[in-house]
């Protein structure tokens, strides 16, 4: 695509799980053109996910260099770049600044033991006021406490500790920096002061050196270098923002930046989330409390950790009949899912899928939790499976936001984005379920376009995120729920409810894995 005349550009990055997306956005929002490149996650064993930042840094600058060679923009019309990344994942590096361990990254369970210890000893009313958060495996500071329990002689060579993008942005412009929306998910960060909690460092015996200094995501951090520029194809010397969470960047991406509107986002994971103008502590910390990637704002957010990963696993692994079809079209196997599904009704008929492949976080705060087939019998067909696969990750995301209006947070419309987001059925799931409209983010990839204008604004295109929003982001109009259909639905979410206190006490007598 050919740059628009007289329209300043930039380049945004979203680390994803799966891979690496960039992306050359005009202020208009229009995104010219994409590059992905994809990595692993290997499983040594059952509850682990490790990545090795060596991948993810190839992936960048490969994905770069397609962004801006199939845009028809030159390097040097790129005003600013942002980075985005998945939360959690702890990155080790040495005083050379060398990859220490594999990354560990959001989804692995191995730090339960170490979880348990930090509720037991700092106490939940005592991390409600440091950091605003229970303890959960996929949070970075179990993860540090593990490495330091397990793998003493590796951790004794740690001297700095980060995040997945901030890595990149390390790559990019030789700055060692994260920002506050990114530091939230720690479990180490002052969420109130937008700082580190040296209360929350003290109490884990973690020293403050090994983390870095702390910015707001619009910030300039740096600028790439010669090196990086050699290897992405950018410009020497192009501003690069700190840039923020993949959660919080999808929400810019999605406008979502104040108190109007809830943000749901169907990826890997799943997340509900709605902005706030003060932080808030969920009472029971069921929800998450963390700063937005827009400074002075913070947001409140459920997460379920198996969202648009549930519908890979069957599409993997029992999706064969569309995986043959897609070779043969060259259509797209989830589009052929979404027709499988439309052939059965609204609720199943009583089958249900509880979306816990990998634990869960929000409502159930456990790594134990398995995924489960309730209700089949000899009426259900393929169809029916597929289908409660779909709506199995919307009663998950229902679940937070029953929690936010609990708490009293407006919930009265939303914006879908992420790439669940393209299905048109699951959409409608949504608005049924939620029984609230539902607007289509006017880009699916929102992290990539939140973090692009997060670099718009570091290289003085936008003065700040609302004015990078307002040129930038475009949502469809809503689709409202149909009544009848979320009358039906209710009933189904009653059982779905009902079914993981009922099975909590045999997923937690299963043994765990090994630490």
């Amino acid at each position: 695509m050919v740059p628009a005349d007289g329209l300043p550009l930039m380049l945004g990055l979203d680390l994803g799980t799966t891979g690496a997306k960039a992306g050359v956005v005009d202020t208009s929002g229009r995104v010219l053109a994409t590059g992905f490149e994809a990595y692993a996650t290997r499983t040594p064993r059952p509850g682990w996910a490790e990545q090795d930042p060596g991948d993810w840094w190839a992936a960048t600058a490969a994905a770069i260099r397609g962004a801006i060679g199939s845009s028809g923009a030159r390097a040097d019309d790129i005003r600013g770049v942002g980075v985005s990344g998945q939360m959690h994942g702890s990155v080790f590096l040495d005083s050379d600044l060398e990859v220490v361990s594999p990354c560990i990254i959001w989804c692995d369970q191995r730090a339960s033991a170490q979880c348990e210890r930090i509720m037991r000893d700092v106490g939940e009313g005592a991390l409600a006021e440091l950091v605003g958060n229970r303890a959960l495996p996929g949070f970075t500071a179990p993860k540090i406490l593990w490495l330091r329990e397990c793998e003493p002689a590796a951790f004794a060579r740690v001297s700095h500790i980060m995040l997945p993008k901030d890595y990149i942005n390390l790559k990019l412009s030789g700055a060692l920096g994260t920002d506050a929306s990114d530091a939230s998910g720690t479990l180490l960060f002052d969420i109130r002061e937008r700082a580190w909690s040296q209360g929350m460092l003290d109490r884990l015996e973690i020293e403050r050196e090994l983390l870095p200094e702390v910015r707001e995501s619009p910030q300039r951090l740096g600028s790439i270098t010669a090196e990086a520029a050699a290897a992405t194809g950018l410009a020497a010397g192009t501003p690069l923002a700190a840039g923020g969470a993949d959660n919080a960047c999808g929400a810019i991406g999605m406008g979502v930046v104040g108190e109007s509107f809830i943000a749901v986002s169907t990826g890997s994971s799943g997340t509900v989330l709605a902005p706030t103008g003060a932080p808030r502590v969920d009472e029971r910390m069921l929800l998450h409390s963390f700063c937005h990637a827009v400074p002075d704002t913070w947001y409140l957010m459920g997460v379920m950790l198996s969202a648009g990963l549930s519908l890979r696993w069957f599409r993997d692994e029992l999706g064969e009949p569309e995986a043959g079809e897609a070779a043969r079209t060259g259509r797209d196997s989830y589009e052929l899912l979404d027709e499988t599904a439309s052939l059965a009704p609204a609720g199943c008929e009583g089958l249900l899928f509880l979306p816990y492949l990998t634990g869960e976080r929000t409502p159930y705060p456990d790594p134990d939790a398995r995924g489960v087939l309730f209700g089949i019998d000899l009426t259900k067909t393929r169809a029916h499976v597929v289908r409660a696969v779909m709506e199995g990750v919307v009663f998950g995301l229902a679940d937070s936001v029953s929690l936010m209006r609990e708490a009293g947070v407006d919930t009265r419309s939303a914006v879908s984005g992420g790439g669940g987001s393209r299905s048109a059925l699951w959409r409608g799931m949504q608005a049924d379920i939620f029984g609230i409209p539902i607007a289509a983010a006017g880009e699916p990839d929102s992290a990539m376009l939140g973090t692009a204008l997060l670099g718009g604004v570091a290289g003085g295109v936008f003065a700040d995120v609302a004015e990078a929003c307002a040129s930038a982001v475009h949502n469809g109009e809503a689709l409202e729920p149909d009544p009848l259909t979320h009358d039906a639905y209710l009933s189904s979410y009653d059982t779905y409810r009902r079914l993981y206190p009922a099975l909590r006490p045999v997923w937690s007598h299963e043994e765990r894995p090994e630490r």
